[in-house]
C-alpha cells in the first residue's frame, strides 16, 4: 500500500473547457493521467488536491468523476478546488456516488482520513490573498480555518499528512493563520496545488516552521502522481 497526491485535473470531458488550450505541457492530458496513474496499484491510496472537474453541476461532472474511479485506478480521497462548482453537501454527494457506481471516491472535508495504523490524511480546500478582502470573503476564510482544524484536531495522536488546494505560502505571501495551525498540530508535511505555469516558480518547496511543503498541481508533476509513503 502507497499513498499519492496529485491536484488540479481540470477534468473536462462532458464540458468544452480543455486545458488544452492553454499548452505548457497540458497537451493530451488525459491521457498523460492513465500514463502518470500506471505506477498506482488498486490497493494505493491517491489524495485529490481539488479542481477536478469544470463541471458546474453533479450531473455535468459525472463522466469527469467516472473517469477518476473507474478509470485512474485506487482509492480516491478528493477535496473541493476554487474551480470545483459541482461540489455539494456531503450526504448529496455520497448518494451521488452510491447511485452512479462510484465506489472508489471519498470525500475529504470537515473530517480526517485514517491511513494504516498511524498517519491520517487531513485538509481543507484553504485560502489565497487573491480572495481576500470582500466580507463575504473573510466569511469563508474564518470557515475554512475551523474546518481545517476539526480536520487537525480529529486526527489524534497519529501523525498529521495535511492537503489543501490553495499554497499556504508563495513567495511574497504567507497565510499565518493557517501556518500556525500546521505548526501547533505538528503537521508532517503539507501538500497544495493551484498555481500552473508561469506560477510553478513562484511555489515554495521545502521545510518552513518544521512543516514540508510540496506542490503537486497536476501540471507541476508532470501528471504523474507523488508518491509520499509506501
Amino acid at each position: 500500500m502507497a499513498l499519492y497526491a496529485i491536484g488540479d485535473t481540470h477534468l473536462s470531458l462532458s464540458s468544452n473547457k480543455s486545458m488544452e488550450v492553454f499548452g505548457g505541457g497540458w497537451e493530451g492530458y488525459v491521457d498523460k493521467l492513465r500514463e502518470g496513474f500506471a505506477q498506482v496499484r488498486p490497493e494505493d491510496t491517491v489524495v485529490l488536491c481539488g479542481d477536478l472537474s469544470w463541471g458546474m453541476s453533479l450531473k455535468e461532472a459525472l463522466r469527469d468523476l467516472a473517469f477518476l474511479d473507474h478509470e485512474l485506478p485506487g482509492e480516491k480521497w478528493i477535496m473541493k478546488g476554487n474551480h470545483d462548482y459541482w461540489w455539494e453537501t456531503a450526504a448529496k454527494m455520497n448518494a451521488f456516488f452510491q447511485a452512479n457506481g462510484l465506489t472508489h471516491l471519498h470525500i475529504l472535508h470537515n473530517n480526517f482520513a485514517p491511513y494504516g495504523e498511524r498517519v491520517a490524511l487531513c485538509g481543507t480546500r484553504g485560502w489565497f490573498y487573491e480572495e481576500k478582502g470582500s466580507p463575504h470573503s473573510e466569511k469563508m476564510y474564518k470557515r475554512e480555518l475551523i474546518r481545517l482544524e476539526a480536520s487537525l484536531k480529529a486526527a489524534g495522536e497519529r501523525e498529521r499528512y495535511c492537503f489543501l488546494h490553495y499554497p499556504p505560502l508563495y513567495q511574497g505571501y504567507r497565510c499565518p493563520e493557517i501556518l500556525e495551525l500546521l505548526e501547533r498540530y505538528q503537521v508532517k508535511a503539507c501538500y497544495y496545488g493551484h498555481l500552473h505555469g508561469p506560477s510553478h516558480r513562484l511555489a515554495i518547496c521545502g521545510n518552513q516552521g518544521g512543516v514540508e511543503y510540496r506542490l503537486v498541481s497536476a501540471d507541476f508533476l508532470g501528471f504523474r502522481p507523488k508518491k509520499i509513503l509506501e
